[in-house]
């Protein structure tokens, strides 16, 4: 027990002092970008799915006649 109560007081020490967090300005744009790259990455699946959706609808009713 004692380890993981160790490991969890290093971490946050490792947080504090050796990780350098970005400007409040800059995870703003960050996630913004984030946010339309995601936007657009599902709009391109969509995309894809719905024309592969048709081209098998189509085959299907070509082969059932």
């Amino acid at each position: 027990m004692a380890g993981i109560i160790n490991y969890i007081k290093e971490s946050f020490e490792e947080l504090k002092n050796n990780v350098s967090w970005p400007t409040w300005a800059e995870a703003q744009s960050l996630t913004v970008l984030v946010a339309v790259f995601s936007i657009v990455f599902s709009l391109a699946i969509w995309g894809v799915d719905t024309v592969f959706s048709k081209i098998v609808g189509f085959y299907f009713e070509w082969i059932n006649g």
